[in-house]
């Protein structure tokens, strides 16, 4: 019941910097996927959730800075509420370790039907324009052999930029959401570098468009 009642909560409060969805029609119905957006805010990381569990009835498994998990109260929501994914962004001696248990465990997910965040490019963009994605989201989806959600979202940088701790209360963020892509051409090509690379790409450009950004990398 909580996790429900925190979902419409939390829902409630986002109509505040919301504006509008597009395409929730593409939101796959019964079947595992993988969420794939651009990332320049932490609101990011609370919409799209909401809106995808909210068309689904599932958790989203988001990809999460491991170094959030540490700060009292908000690592329990992440573990316990949002049912977040710990991985390493930095260059700490243990993050291979830490993300390969990561990796394994949204395949987990994905196996019991379920759904996997995870932002290509890593880290929030600063300017909002798209940066260089990495291939964490191509390699799970080769592996899984799921569909690719890709979405843009507008306006979140901002609502709230990186380096701010308080959002404007302006309603300026939109959420366009495209058709899944399927990367079966690519199945069993993980650890094939070239083949991460292109699948990265495709990814990216679909999440451009619908960002009404660019990918220039």
């Amino acid at each position: 019941m909580a996790y429900p009642l925190s979902r419409y909560v939390f829902g409630a409060i986002l109509t505040l910097w919301l504006r509008e969805v597009r395409g929730k029609e593409h939101i796959p119905q019964g079947k595992p996927f993988i969420v794939c957006p651009n990332h320049s805010s932490y609101l990011d990381d609370v919409i799209v959730p909401l809106i995808i569990s909210k068309a689904t009835n599932k958790k989203v498994h988001n990809y999460v800075n491991r170094n959030y998990f540490k700060i009292p109260i908000l690592g329990t929501l992440l573990l316990r509420w949002g049912g977040s994914i710990p991985v390493e962004v930095g260059e700490a001696p243990d993050k291979q370790a830490v993300n390969a248990k990561a990796f394994e465990t949204a395949l987990h997910h994905l196996s019991r039907g379920g759904v996997v965040g995870v932002f290509p490019e890593g880290h929030r963009s600063r300017d909002g324009e798209l940066q260089k994605a990495k291939w964490g989201a191509a390699r799970l989806a080769l592996a899984s052999k799921v569909p690719v959600l890709p979405i843009g979202i507008t306006g979140a940088s901002e609502a709230l930029p990186k380096g701010k701790k308080f959002p404007k209360l302006k309603r300026c963020i939109s959420v366009s959401i495209g058709k899944p892509l399927e990367l079966k051409k690519y199945s069993g090509m993980q650890d094939d570098t070239k083949i991460l690379a292109a699948a990265t790409r495709e990814i990216m450009h679909a999440v451009a468009a619908l960002a009404g950004k660019k990918y220039m990398h």
